[in-house]
């Protein structure tokens, strides 16, 4: 059976975000300047600029897939493959529920990370063992009172199944130390989900930074995988990791194609923020030198402890 690997980013925010800054087109000219085979935008709670990505992105050579990073009442959830947002605020279990309802994949980001409103390890939906009622911290069961309603608001179904995730982010590029990264792995691997990769980007020259590669079965080339293939692929954990945390390298590398393709895009657009865009650009590398900086810093200093 013939297979094909792609390459793909799937958290990146655009300026649909309240924290993004970038059109959605400029995101998937780098993209796939820089090799990627899809991006997903996964905007904060909306998903009008993903839904109008995944449509533009055949244009660019790329996979269509819409997404969104739903908040909900135990964290963030990154819903892949959904063209409705799911409600937001509702207990994570549910929301997984929802995301599933519309044929997508459901996949923590940056777990374990409150600073970043990561979900907690017992909100993460998994199977409680067959003779315990409950599972290490997680809530117990629900009193008789709720049993009718469990279904509608904690996404467990009438027998006690649980709706599980599809896939953690073992890898987020945006995480300081490298510490829940590791610990995303580690829960990964002890509940046997597939792991991915993100750059969680919320400027241009970061797209990319990390990423996931997955194995497409039955497909000749890139060019025939589809978005169904890549969820599939998703939830069968057909997937490998990929990316740099520190921005130092291949962060400037980035950098620099990005200020080009940012350059350009808005001289071809006429865009009135072009102004803007280049003020951003200048405050961009000034927070991308003091990141590498504490980096750097925060090395020496581990370094330094290991004689101390």
């Amino acid at each position: 059976m013939s297979r094909v690997t792609v390459s793909i980013d799937p958290h990146v925010h655009s300026e649909g975000s309240y924290d993004g800054h970038e059109p959605v087109e400029l995101i998937l000219e780098h993209a796939a300047e820089i090799g990627l085979d899809a991006v997903v935008i996964t905007d904060h709670d909306v998903i009008r600029e993903s839904k109008h990505a995944a449509e533009l992105a055949s244009e660019y050579g790329l996979i269509g897939i819409p997404g969104v990073e739903v908040s909900t009442a135990h964290g963030h959830l990154l819903a892949i493959g959904v063209d409705r947002m799911p409600p937001r605020g509702r207990p994570y279990a549910e929301t997984v529920r929802r995301i599933h309802e519309q044929g997508g994949v459901a996949v923590v980001p940056h777990p374990f990370q409150r600073s970043r409103h990561g979900v907690r390890q017992r909100n993460i939906p998994t199977p409680a063992p067959a003779d315990e009622s409950t599972r290490g911290d997680r809530e117990p069961e629900p009193s008789p009172e709720r049993a009718d309603s469990v279904a509608e608001t904690d996404g467990v179904g009438e027998f006690g199944a649980v709706e599980e995730v599809d896939a953690i982010e073992v890898f987020n590029a945006w995480l300081f130390t490298g510490y829940r990264n590791r610990r995303a792995r580690r829960f990964a691997a002890e509940h046997g989900y597939p792991g991915i990769a993100a750059s969680d980007a919320h400027h241009l020259q970061y797209v990319g930074r990390a990423f996931t590669e997955l194995e497409i079965a039955g497909r000749e080339s890139a060019a025939a995988v589809t978005a169904a293939d890549v969820l599939t692929a998703i939830r069968r954990g057909t997937t490998t990791v990929d990316g740099r945390r520190a921005p130092i390298r291949m962060a400037a590398k980035h950098y620099v194609g990005a200020a080009g393709r940012r350059s350009a895009y808005y001289a071809r657009t006429g865009a009135s923020r072009g102004a803007r865009a280049t003020e951003r650009t200048a405050r961009d590398a000034l927070t991308a030198a003091k990141v590498a900086a504490l980096q750097s810093a925060h090395r020496t200093r581990r370094l330094l402890s290991w004689f101390a």
